[in-house]
């Protein structure tokens, strides 16, 4: 009772301070379900069939594992990190009540790795319902793949490029199949480099990054086109803004006072499994059967910009990528 008492004399006495905290109180609230973004409300089951997620240890990729697995799918967590994969897998099982989760050791930076792991899928599984290239690097320095590749194009785009193909006969065999692949809205200010595809003359992190991203949605368009009549649909999508490792590069280079300034930003910022929504929309929801090769963001079809509509640029980076792989 006193305590109430208070509240209505402070209330009484300073009116201007408490509208003021209940208005800055309701814009952030607003904005911060705004950030949210859409939300997946399918309830499409997954018994019997088998997803594998790339760099599903952490961030969305997690998220994602534990909403499939919720709906009964083999789920498994390609990782490069096999402790944290293994921990990952723990926690899936739990969160989901699924045992049936695995985790498998790939190296997206290493085109051995992915012709090793991929093998290993084709041995071991009957069946390959969705593939979700979830795993990226972001803004990092100027690195190298093991293969000599610049290190955000190597695992963003030319990694899963390969994994997709190496596996698509696969994912044939087990139609109507998916394949949904994580891009950005970075694509938007993005360009493919063919003249110097490394950036070996001009590398600058975030002209890599958008680089990448914008190879997703072509790869993803391309990809749609020779699929034609196959039962395999693809899909590229932006997550939205998140609060994950993924910035684990970029952040660092931020100076200190920045950091400090827009740390309670941060908390407008999607969760993991906010930013998950889109890419287990893609995944699942019903009504994308039909559809192939397209652009989504908050669990909606979104128009990518116009360098991802590029058809005869995706062709020329589908060429350009086949030769780097070594893809007949």
């Amino acid at each position: 009772m006193q305590t109430f008492t208070a509240i209505r004399s402070f209330a009484f006495q300073y009116p201007k301070t408490i509208a003021l905290v209940t208005v800055t109180g309701v814009g952030l609230f607003s904005v911060k379900k705004w950030m949210a973004g859409g939300v997946c409300r399918s309830k499409a089951s997954l018994n019997g069939k088998t997803v594998l997620i790339t760099g599903a240890n952490t961030g969305i990729g997690k998220e994602t594992a534990v909403d499939l697995a919720k709906r009964g799918a083999r789920v498994i967590l390609a990782c490069r990190d096999m402790d944290r994969a293994n921990k990952a897998a723990e926690d899936v099982r739990k969160s989901s009540g699924n045992d049936n989760v695995v985790t498998m050791k790939l190296d997206l930076a290493s085109l051995q790795s992915v012709r090793q792991f991929a093998k290993e899928v084709l041995a071991s599984e009957q069946r390959l319902d969705i593939l979700i290239n979830n795993a990226g690097v972001m803004s990092c320095p100027k690195w190298q793949t093991e293969d000599g590749f610049e290190m955000q194009f190597g695992t963003n785009h030319l990694g899963h490029f390969l994994l997709t193909n190496c596996l698509l006969d696969l994912l044939k065999s087990s139609a109507p199949s998916r394949v949904v692949s994580v891009s950005s809205l970075a694509h938007e200010k993005g360009q493919i480099h063919f003249d110097d595809i490394n950036q070996d003359k001009d590398y600058h992190p975030w002209k890599s990054y958008r680089q990448s991203k914008l190879a997703n949605v072509l790869f993803t368009r391309e990809l749609a086109k020779r699929l034609q009549g196959t039962g395999v649909t693809t899909y590229s999508l932006h997550p939205g803004v998140i609060r994950t490792e993924l910035g684990r590069h970029f952040m660092p280079t931020i100076p200190l006072w920045k950091r400090v300034v827009f740390a309670p930003l941060k908390y407008l910022l999607k969760s993991p499994t906010e930013g998950a929504q889109t890419t287990i929309y893609c995944a699942v929801q019903e009504s994308l059967q039909n559809e192939s090769g397209l652009y989504y963001s908050d669990c909606a079809p979104k128009t990518a910009a116009p360098q991802g509509l590029d058809d005869e640029a995706a062709k020329k980076l589908w060429d350009l990528s086949a030769s780097m792989v070594g893809l007949t």
